[in-house]
């Protein structure tokens, strides 16, 4: 299964390209959750300091600014360490 692609700080050129800005947003305050991905899923972060760790992988930390890519079929676990706001897509 391949893994979490993750750009940090991608220019603007490449985000309008991607159309970023007409994604929906997804807020979510500190917390903990298992989650998986029944499609890959592609985000922008806004704001927010998070740990996702795949089942049986090493933890990765992401947040503002950067753009990550989460593989269809993926389990893993979010823990979100200072709230979160992101632009996303699925498929």
């Amino acid at each position: 299964m391949s893994q979490i692609k993750m750009e940090q700080n991608p220019d603007e050129e490449r985000l309008k390209k991607l159309g970023v800005s007409d994604w929906p947003i997804w807020t979510k305050e500190e917390s903990e959750f298992p989650w998986t991905y029944d499609d890959q899923e592609t985000c922008y972060f806004l704001e927010g300091d998070v740990v996702v760790t795949p089942d049986g992988g090493k933890p990765i930390e992401m947040g503002k600014g950067d753009l990550v890519t989460f593989p269809a079929g993926m389990s893993c676990t979010w823990k979100i360490r200072n709230g979160v706001k992101k632009h996303y897509k699925f498929g």
